[in-house]
C-alpha cells in the first residue's frame, strides 16, 4: 500500500515555508556557498548523464513505437527517468538544502495485467516531468559550469552572489519539475478506477440477486399459485385431493420463505445489524466445514459499510477454506489498529492460494481496494495460508445504528 506522509505542509512544499532557505549571501565563503559552488560545477556531468539517457533511451523507444516493442521500451525508459529524478532530488537536498518529498510509487497491483500496468507507466506525469528536466538541463549545465569555473578565478570576490543566483534558479527547477505535485491527479485517477470496480461489483450483486429470485423464490411462488388453482378446482369434487394439494402448497410457502431469508442474509444478515461482527462471524464460522476459532477485539463497532465489507470478506474466505483448502482447522482475528480495521484469516490447509487462482481472491482484493483497503495473500504450496485484509476505520453514525424494518 502506498505510504502517505502525515505532514502539516502539502506534498512538494519547500522554500522558506519549510525552512530550507539558506542564509543571505555574503562576500565571505561559508559552507552554504561552497555547497552551491559544488552543485553548480556538478551540473555539467549530471546534465550530460541525464541528456544522454533521454536521447538514447526515450527518443529511440519513441522511434520504435511503430513496432511492438516500442511502447514497453518507452515505459521502461520513463521508469528509469524516475530513478534519475531521485538522484537529482538527493543531490539538491544535500547541496542546495531543497527538501522535496519523493513522489509515491506507481500503484501497480498484482494480477492487474500487463496492458493496464503498461498504460499506467506510459502516462506517469512524474516520469515525463523528469524527462523534461533532463532534456532542458544540458545547456543550463554547460552555462553554470562555465560561469562558476570562470568566476572562481576572475570574479571570486562576488562569486557567492553569482552562485546564489544560479543556485536559486536550480532550486526553482527542482521544485517545479521534480516535486510530487501530481499526487492529487494520481489520487483522482485511483478513485476513478476504484469507482469503476464498485459499479461493476454492484451490478454483479444485482444480477446475482435477480438470478436467485428468479430461479428460487419466484419459481416456488409460481408453483404455489398453480397448486392452489388446482386445489380450488378440486375443492368440491375431490376434497381429499384438494386438501393434499393445500398441504403441498403450504410446504412450498415454507421453502419460499426460507429461500427469501437466505437471500436477505446474503444481502445483509440480521445478526450483523443487531449484534455486530463478533456474533455474525461466529455464525459464519459455525457453518464452515472446518473448525474455526474466532477472535474479535473491538471496543466499538465501525461504520455499517465497513462492517459489512469485513463480514463478507471473512465469509468468502471461509467458504474458500471449506471448498478448496483441505484444512483441519482455521482461525479468524479482527482488531483495530489506529485508523485501520485489520482482519487475519489463517488455515493449515494445502496452500497455493493466489489472487489469480479463480477462488474469488481477485474480487475480494478489488472490493477492498475500492474503499482504500489492502488485501495480502501469503499461501506457499503445502501451506499454511495466512490472508490479511485492511480496511479504513470509520466511526459508526446514528444512521448506522438505526435498525432496518423487517
Amino acid at each position: 500500500m502506498t505510504e502517505r506522509l502525515a505532514t502539516a505542509t502539502p506534498a512538494g512544499t519547500t522554500g522558506a515555508a519549510t525552512g530550507d532557505r539558506p542564509p543571505p549571501a555574503r562576500f565571505a565563503f561559508d559552507r552554504h556557498t561552497w555547497k552551491e559552488i559544488a552543485h553548480l560545477l556538478a551540473n555539467l556531468p549530471a546534465s550530460l548523464l541525464g541528456f544522454t539517457y533521454v536521447v538514447a533511451a526515450l527518443l529511440v523507444s519513441l522511434g520504435l513505437t511503430v513496432t511492438v516493442i516500442g511502447f514497453p521500451l518507452l515505459a521502461a525508459g520513463l521508469l528509469g527517468a524516475r530513478q534519475l529524478g531521485k538522484l537529482e532530488r538527493a543531490r539538491a537536498r544535500a547541496l542546495l538544502g531543497v527538501r522535496v518529498e519523493e513522489p509515491s510509487r506507481l500503484p501497480f497491483r498484482r494480477g492487474s495485467g500487463f496492458l493496464p500496468q503498461l498504460w499506467m507507466a506510459l502516462k506517469d506525469p512524474v516520469g515525463w516531468r523528469t524527462v523534461l528536466y533532463d532534456f532542458i538541463r544540458l545547456p543550463w549545465g554547460v552555462l553554470t559550469f562555465a560561469v562558476t569555473l570562470t568566476s572562481l578565478f576572475v570574479l571570486w570576490p562576488v562569486l557567492p552572489f553569482i552562485a546564489r543566483g544560479l543556485a536559486n534558479a536550480d532550486r526553482a527547477m527542482v521544485r517545479g519539475l521534480l516535486s510530487p505535485s501530481d499526487e492529487l491527479e494520481r489520487r483522482i485517477a485511483e478513485l476513478e478506477t476504484d469507482r469503476g470496480v464498485v459499479v461493476d461489483t454492484a451490478a454483479a450483486d444485482l444480477r446475482r440477486i435477480e438470478r436467485d429470485l428468479h430461479d428460487g423464490a419466484q419459481a416456488r411462488l409460481v408453483n404455489l399459485a398453480m397448486g392452489l388453482g388446482l386445489a380450488k378446482e378440486k375443492l368440491l369434487e375431490d376434497p381429499d385431493a384438494a386438501a393434499a394439494m393445500v398441504d403441498e402448497a403450504h410446504g412450498e410457502v415454507k421453502l419460499a420463505l426460507q429461500e427469501l431469508r437466505d437471500l436477505a442474509r446474503g444481502i445483509h444478515p440480521a445478526v450483523l445489524t443487531d449484534r455486530g461482527l463478533d456474533a455474525a462471524l461466529s455464525s459464519v464460522a459455525s457453518r464452515c466445514t472446518v473448525p474455526v476459532k474466532v477472535a474479535v477485539d473491538l471496543a466499538e463497532r465501525p461504520a455499517a459499510a465497513i462492517e459489512g465489507i469485513a463480514y463478507f470478506t471473512v465469509s468468502e474466505l471461509l467458504q474458500n477454506i471449506s471448498k478448496h483448502s483441505g484444512a483441519r482447522s482455521a482461525s479468524v482475528e479482527v482488531w483495530r489498529s489506529s485508523d485501520r480495521l485489520l482482519i487475519r484469516v489463517e488455515d493449515d490447509g494445502r496452500g497455493g492460494a493466489r489472487l489469480d487462482g479463480g477462488t474469488g481472491m481477485k474480487g475480494l482484493a478489488d472490493r477492498l481496494s475500492a474503499v482504500d483497503g489492502l488485501f495480502v495473500v501469503d499461501s506457499p504450496e503445502g501451506g499454511p495460508t495466512a490472508i490479511t485484509a485492511e480496511l479504513p476505520w470509520r466511526n459508526r453514525t446514528a444512521a448506522d445504528a438505526t435498525p432496518l424494518a423487517r
